[in-house]
């Protein structure tokens, strides 16, 4: 997306010496555990997550027409799909599935390319840390 602003996240305090989520990462809107401490990486990478919403009948939706969103840049990063205590993917939109909440199915708050088994991405921004 040209032109779109990029969103930063204070990090102060989010992220141990070892460059992990040093608290819990939390889901916005229902407090539901997403990741453990020290489960994820600290990673900056550009991605466009679609705005947050409830997950609608067709989670594949999120990807159709024009969408409105946002470019994040901090994300967590996380190697293997059974580190997350509680999150729920979209259908495939394209060769991406974002990650939703599984108890609220609110979201994007993520985001996985089909292409690399091993990286998950979870945006600072669309979680909360405790």
């Amino acid at each position: 997306m040209e032109g779109a602003e990029v969103m930063e996240v204070d990090r102060s305090g989010l992220v141990s010496e070892d460059g992990k989520n040093a608290k819990t990462v939390l889901c916005q809107r229902c407090g539901s555990k997403v990741l453990c401490p020290g489960m994820a990486l600290f990673a900056e990478k550009e991605l466009f997550l679609p705005a947050m919403m409830k997950k609608r009948s067709t989670p594949g939706s999120l990807g159709e027409g024009s969408v409105s969103g946002e470019q994040l840049k901090d994300h967590w990063l996380v190697d293997d799909m059974y580190a997350f205590e509680n999150v729920g993917f979209t259908k495939d939109v394209g060769n991406v599935k974002y990650l939703i909440c599984a108890d609220c199915e609110v979201g994007p708050i993520g985001w996985h390319c089909l292409d690399d088994k091993k990286s998950f991405y979870v945006a600072l921004e669309r979680v909360k840390h405790e």
